[in-house]
């Protein structure tokens, strides 16, 4: 038994025992000190075939009729004691304990019969005088466990025994009296006997519930899940008090009716969980016009208090906030405009959207429907936003066109689909077709049947379309080119991919620009022409000239060592048309070298070269002439500077150009400084003077050729001395002040320039 039945059981015994101490009160008007009156004598002599027990303060009192108490005892389950049968009679069930109560205190009379699990007793209270007399009737139980002794048992007993889901009559303890076919099962029992002897249960639960039910005598519900036929079902157990004393249970299998709700309380949890994760505004008012849903976003857009919201405001109240807080549009009449929001209901066809413009400058779509459980479903979508891109979008879309108006290239954008989208009045002009023809042409196919008059190459057409309509991201790559239209001109085209998956196609007529180009490359033809005849003409005089003035140098040396033979003045005359001949031979040879740099013919002679040597030579060679001028000539270079990668002859021809620059420039009394110094993977080459310095004006074109001498000569001494320099892959720098001298500073690489050197014969 479950400890509830034995709580129940306690309590039952505990009334009993009062009930003997108030009976035996009642007892002591007996006289001869526990005998019976006279109006008792009768009853216990009427008391054949039943037990008569008088309730006395010391107990029950078995008066008469011990073989009937035997067998109330045995249907009860308990000894062969007055005071045990009368204990078991007031816990079978709540009311019964009453009666007797009621019995010993009021000496109301009673009739009721208790079921036990083998038989049937049916007890009479009745007060006689002062004393209270208690008659037990016993009676067999039937056969097959059915329910002896209660009102319309057997019918009961089929009626319950017909049902395919468990059912069962009960005792007030919750022990069970009778149960159908279907409870056997349940509980793997053969009978009810076998049952009772294994103690077995279809659930302890619903032994609970039928306790409940006996004793507040009120039906009592419960749902349990319980394994049948080896699958977990859902029961829905109903407990029923009976008039006579038991409790009839019967239950319902509701297994698909529990599942058929957990899945709509997951659907409807699902709906509105989807519902709380979108970005428009939802409310639903039930029928009675209440708020019965929201979403989130229906809280933040109205900025509602949830806490509010929770408390399922009408349809009106919500209005009514909203227009406290300055939410909705502005209407004149706004008690008009809140009824008709309010007549919706009755009108429950949907209607179309609505436009909401609110104060605070937003704009709201509304979107009215029937809810289809009833009540009216309302949403609401921000489109300030989308307003403000469309008005954006648009705005670039004429700015576009504006802007394609305002070009002189013909050009057109087409989508992936085909269609024309854009073009610009340049676009007609260039095919020669109006804006109707345009726009009753719609598609790519229709436009190329405009243009084809005036461009008949259908291959071509072919290919632009590719371009267009194709989805291969190969086949829309950009493409550009030239062709020619049936009119003559010479047209460049070009197809450019869009982001959005258009294609953009302009045509830029370039006959002019063609034939400009056509001009130009003739010209630049003549002009390079032109430029080789002067070299080969500047070449070959510069070579014609060499031989005279080798001669002419000759015979003023001739003269020069004539002796005596020929005067001191002619000697003079002598030796100034030999300097004029060197000078005229040095002039000569720089013409030739920078025919030669400019002709990128001139090539460099690279080898190690010691720096400190390459300056003491040039200072040797130009060591008389400075004397003669008063200048003084040094050299300042570390004797460890080591040596450079570069052509000897040509560096020594660069330091002497500038040295015989600084011997113009500088008066007598001057000096003239070589020095080199290595820095940073280079090699700086510096010749300085202390002379009159070179103008600013002049020192912006110093090196640019026939600049660099203020009188006589073709002036290409410091334009060769740059040349050269860079021909080493290094660069000059100039640093002077007018009337505080001038320094030239070659800045070379440790390695020469490998491009500009001769080339190395096989081995």
């Amino acid at each position: 038994m479950s400890d509830a039945f034995l709580t129940l059981a306690a309590t039952a015994g505990a009334v009993a025992l009062a009930l003997s101490a108030m009976l035996w009160g009642l007892a002591q008007r007996r006289t001869g000190g526990g005998q019976a009156d006279g109006g008792g004598v009768p009853a216990a002599t009427e008391a054949f075939g039943a037990a008569l027990i008088c309730l006395g303060r010391g107990g029950a009192e078995l008066v008469g009729g011990s073989d009937a108490l035997s067998d109330c005892a045995r249907a009860l389950g308990v000894p062969a004691q007055a005071q045990a049968v009368v204990d078991a009679l007031g816990a079978a069930d709540p009311g019964h304990a009453r009666r007797l109560v009621a019995l010993a205190t009021e000496g109301e009379p009673f009739t009721f019969e208790v079921r036990g699990t083998h038989g049937l007793v049916k007890a009479e209270g009745r007060a006689s005088g002062a004393v209270a007399w208690l008659r037990l009737s016993p009676a067999p139980a039937e056969a097959g466990g059915e329910a002896q002794g209660l009102p319309s048992a057997a019918r009961l007993a089929d009626l319950l025994d017909a049902r395919t889901a468990p059912a069962w009559l009960a005792a007030a303890d919750g022990r069970p009296l009778f149960v159908n076919a279907a409870w056997l099962a349940a509980a793997g029992a053969a009978g009810l006997e076998d049952a009772l002897a294994r103690g077995a249960t279809l659930d302890p639960a619903f032994d609970a519930l039928a306790r409940d039910a006996a004793q507040t005598g009120q039906p009592q519900i419960l749902d349990r899940h319980v394994v049948l036929s080896g699958r977990r079902r859902a029961l829905r157990a109903t407990a029923r008090p009976l008039e006579g004393g038991g409790v009839a249970v019967w239950s319902d299998d509701v297994t698909e009716e529990q599942e058929m709700a957990e899945l709509l309380k997951r659907s409807i949890a699902a709906h509105d969980e989807t519902l709380n994760h979108i970005a428009e505004a939802v409310a639903i008012f039930g029928e009675g016009k209440r708020l019965i849903f929201h979403n989130t976003a229906f809280a933040e857009l109205w900025s509602l208090e949830p806490a509010w919201l929770a408390d399922r405001p009408s349809h009106g109240e919500v209005l009514d906030r909203l227009r406290q807080r300055r939410r909705l549009p502005e209407t004149v009449d706004y008690a008009r405009w809140k009824a008709a929001e309010l007549a919706r209901y009755v009108d429950v066809a949907q209607t179309p959207d609505e436009m909401w413009s609110l104060p605070d400058g937003r704009t709201l779509r509304v979107l009215r429907q029937p809810h289809p459980m009833g009540g009216l479903l309302l949403l609401f979508s921000d489109i300030t936003g989308e307003l403000r891109l469309k008005s954006q979008y648009n705005a670039q879309i004429q700015v576009q066109q504006a802007t394609l108006d305002k070009l002189t290239d013909a050009v057109a954008v087409f989508g992936s689909d085909g269609r024309l989208r854009l073009h610009n009045e340049a676009f007609e002009t260039f095919w020669g077709v109006g804006p109707e023809d345009l726009a009753q042409a719609v598609d790519f196919e229709g436009v190329v049947e405009l243009c084809t008059p005036r461009l008949h190459d259908k291959g071509f057409w072919r290919e632009l379309k590719g371009r267009v309509a194709d989805p291969d991201p190969t086949a829309r790559a950009p493409m550009t080119g030239e062709t020619r239209t049936s009119d003559g001109r010479i047209v460049a085209f070009q197809s450019r991919p869009l982001p959005d998956g258009a294609t953009l196609i302009g045509f830029t007529d370039v006959t002019d620009a063609r034939q400009l180009e056509a001009a130009l490359a003739a010209r630049e033809q003549a002009l390079a022409e032109a430029e080789r005849l002067k070299r080969d003409f500047v070449g070959n005089v510069s070579y014609e000239l060499r031989t005279p003035l080798t001669t002419i140098i000759g015979y003023s040396e001739l003269l020069e060592r004539a002796g005596d033979t020929l005067s001191e003045r002619g000697r003079s005359h002598a030796g100034a048309v030999k300097v004029a001949a060197i000078q005229l031979a040095r002039s000569i040879d720089d013409v030739l070298d920078m025919a030669q740099i400019d002709a990128d013919e001139m090539a460099l002679d690279l080898a190690d070269v010691d720096v400190a040597d390459l300056l003491s030579r040039v200072a040797a060679d130009r060591e008389a002439l400075a004397t003669q001028q008063g200048i003084t000539l040094e050299v300042a270079c570390p004797p460890d500077i080591g040596v450079i990668r570069g052509d000897g002859r040509r560096l020594g021809q660069v330091l002497d150009h500038l040295v015989e620059h600084g011997l113009s420039l500088t008066p007598a009394g001057g000096r003239i400084t070589l020095s080199a110094r290595r820095a940073l993977g280079e090699i700086q080459l510096q010749v300085a003077d202390t002379g009159r310095g070179i103008p600013f004006h002049v020192q912006a074109h110093i090196f640019d050729r026939f600049v660099g001498r203020e009188r006589g000569g073709p002036g290409l001494g410091l334009a060769l001395v740059k040349a050269l320099t860079e021909l080493h892959g290094g660069w000059i720098a100039l640093e002077s002040e007018p009337g505080n001298g001038a320094a030239f500073t070659c800045h070379l690489p440790e390695e020469a320039h490998a491009g500009a050197a001769q080339p190395e014969l096989p081995l």
